[in-house]
């Protein structure tokens, strides 16, 4: 059973072409599997600058098949040829496809590098299909591996002291642009900002604005969630009715809902005919909350993901090299485990076929002799003297396998016992739990 991905992210393309391949991101996964023998599981991770496949397939000779339908059922949802939705993902198999997601669940691989909200996604990303039922077992001990990973970069490097996040990025540059120095703690004291949706990034977006002093906050939801959204975060619920007022009296805008229905420049003109305010709008969603032509309006500053990448800070190399130390290092220990993982069959058939020669000799030894306390220690040091000759066997199997050798270990089996490892039934997808801690995005 082999690991694969496909990845397409803003490092390789742009966010418009990114937000286009990931339009039905969630549903790529159960319709892949419902379609396809060779694929025994699949995850989707998107993000505001990323969309990545993670799925396993039966054997390397089907990795090729697999990834075809997934391509097919991505330019289905996305309405991109397959030939452009193919050249725009970069397929990864082998030691690649842990590198990767471990860089990626660290932040190594952000637009704004360190970046803990990513990690939070990663989780959501498996959790989503763990309640689907397209998570396998290999996939669900990567994803938790990666999680894992982003703990340790962040507890042992000064990335995750840092703290830093689209959101707070996007933040720090909006203090800037009205003419407030960034981590004061209370530069966004006495601002009004209207914030568009409920999800995650609203909420990242809420808690740092309310950390900075932000007192006025307001916030609209098409879909209606807006009053559950405030409930437990604080701020003001908007409706239809209620959201012009408060978009005419806003100070900052900021979009993270990603829906269908954009904000129009004319709209803003309309709305805020006659205030003479300047306006900072922060469009967060990959989709674009704003029209790009708000940006020529008179008074109006507007920042999206692409401004917030050109203004990410550079980390400091020693730190990078920390954390990358710490990624690579994770991610050998994955693929080992993955190698011993593969040889656990015949470890299994060896100790299945000893014990049964050695239950038929136990059974011999009590019908000569009766359950009296001789048989019984007869039985104790036969099974002893098995377990110690099942060590040796058990622990070069698992050398073997790290090295690569497995099949030398397989053919040694069947010549010296007769034993045929049979390839391992599909697993049902799991539903063990992924790591408990709260989200941070």
């Amino acid at each position: 059973m082999v690991l694969f991905s496909l990845v397409a992210s803003h490092a390789e393309i742009d966010l418009e072409t990114v937000a286009r391949l990931s339009a039905g991101a969630s549903e790529v996964p159960l319709s892949v599997l419902g379609r396809q023998q060779e694929i025994l599981g699949a995850v989707a991770l998107a993000t505001c600058n990323r969309y990545e496949i993670y799925a396993e397939a039966r054997t390397e000779d089907d990795v090729d098949a697999a990834r075809a339908a997934v391509i097919s059922r991505i330019s289905e949802s996305s309405g991109l040829s397959e030939h452009t939705v193919s050249r725009a993902f970069e397929t990864r198999s082998g030691p690649a496809v842990s590198r990767h997601l471990f860089a990626v669940s660290a932040g190594l691989d952000s637009a704004v590098v360190g970046e803990r909200e990513i990690a939070g996604q990663v989780r959501r990303a498996l959790t989503g299909a763990q309640q689907d039922s397209t998570a396998s077992p290999a996939l669900v001990r990567l994803f938790q591996a990666a999680s894992k990973t982003a703990k340790d970069v962040g507890a042992r490097t000064a990335l995750g002291s840092r703290g830093l996040s689209i959101v707070s990025v996007a933040l720090d540059l909006a203090a800037e642009l009205r003419g407030g120095p960034a981590g004061t703690g209370a530069e966004f004291s006495g601002s009004r900002v209207v914030i568009f949706g409920t999800g995650a990034y609203a909420g990242a977006t809420m808690a740092q604005l309310t950390g900075r002093g932000c007192s006025d906050i307001s916030v609209f939801s098409a879909s209606g969630r807006a009053q559950t959204f405030v409930a437990t975060r604080g701020g003001t619920a908007l409706s239809s009715a209620s959201l012009e007022g408060a978009v005419a009296a806003a100070d900052i805008l900021i979009g993270c809902s990603g829906s269908e229905h954009r904000v129009q420049a004319a709209d803003i003109v309309r709305v805020r005919s006659e205030s003479e305010q300047p306006l900072v709008i922060l469009d967060l969603a990959l989709t674009r909350d704003f029209d790009p032509a708000v940006a020529e309006l008179e008074g109006v500053e507007l920042l999206t993901l692409e401004s917030v990448r050109l203004a990410a800070p550079s980390e400091q190399a020693e730190s990078m090299s920390q954390a990358a130390d710490i990624v690579a290092k994770a991610a050998d220990s994955f693929e080992e485990q993955q190698k011993v993982r593969s040889v656990d069959g015949a470890i299994v058939a060896l100790r299945r076929h000893t014990m049964g020669v050695l239950d038929t000799e136990i059974a011999r030894v009590r019908a000569q002799h009766g359950c009296t306390a001789a048989a019984e220690e007869v039985e104790f040091a036969m099974r002893r003297m098995v377990k110690s000759l099942l060590h040796i066997p058990t622990v070069r199997a698992r050398e073997l396998a790290v090295a690569g050798e497995q099949d030398s270990y397989l053919a040694g089996l069947e010549a010296l016992y007769g034993i045929t490892v049979q390839e391992p039934a599909a697993s049902a997808p799991a539903q063990c739990p992924v790591d408990p801690a709260a989200d941070t995005a």
